[in-house]
Formats: C-alpha cells, sequence, structure tokens
C-alpha cells in the first residue's frame, strides 16, 4: 500500500485503477479519465453531496461545486 498518496479520498476500492490494486499510484485513473472526459473522484470526494452526482463529468462536477459545500 506504499503507492497510496496520503491524499487519496478515493474508497471505490473494487476499482481495477484504485492505487491500492497495482503500483502505479494515480497515473493509471488519471489516465481513464482524459481519455473518457471525466474527473476522478478525488475531486468529487472534495464536496458534501459527491455522492448524489448523476456521473464524473465535467458538467457533474460544475453543478456540484455550483451546488454544494466543501467538506472542512
Amino acid at each position: 500500500m506504499s503507492n497510496l498518496s496520503t491524499f487519496c479520498t478515493c474508497t471505490n476500492y473494487k476499482c481495477k485503477l484504485h492505487p491500492r490494486n497495482h503500483d502505479k499510484g494515480c497515473a493509471p485513473c488519471i489516465e481513464k479519465n482524459l481519455k473518457t472526459k471525466e474527473l476522478p473522484s478525488c475531486y468529487f470526494n472534495l464536496f458534501e453531496d459527491a455522492d448524489k452526482r448523476k456521473s464524473d463529468g465535467f458538467e457533474a462536477f460544475c453543478e456540484l461545486v455550483q451546488n454544494s459545500k466543501c467538506k472542512e
């Protein structure tokens, strides 16, 4: 688990791209999200209502930023 960044907030441990499941850190997740034009969960997890989002897309993130509060 030494490849897990101290700032990682992702709890989707079943995801094959989660840093717990390989030795490449966040790079595979970032690469996948760039290809699919989405944002990683760690960005959404900054907000209180992240679990209510419709998708991981840019539009969903913008909506979350506008309508939710940052976690303290």
